[in-house]
């Protein structure tokens, strides 16, 4: 009952630490980083669902899906505050 929790939070930590070298930024705390990871899968789920590529990943595909949210995630941010 507790692996999907645990499940999106390893996929969220992974997410967004990727996030935070791939924007070359050292991240926002490793809680912040894991809630962009997460809420990233989310988006990047999402958009990958309506791009036709199904609902059902497996685990490395999951994390690139998530971590392609995160970026999403964070490029709007940052264009939104105008932090580089």
């Amino acid at each position: 009952m507790h692996m999907p929790i645990l499940w999106w939070i390893v996929v969220g930590l992974i997410a967004g630490w990727a996030t935070g070298k791939i924007m070359k930024g050292s991240g926002y705390g490793f809680f912040v980083d894991i809630i962009i990871g997460i809420a990233g899968a989310l988006v990047g789920g999402f958009i990958a669902r309506h791009l036709g590529l199904g609902v059902h990943y497996g685990m490395i595909a999951t994390i690139l899906v998530a971590t392609a949210g995160s970026i999403i995630l964070v490029f709007l941010f940052r264009l939104v505050t105008g932090n580089r």
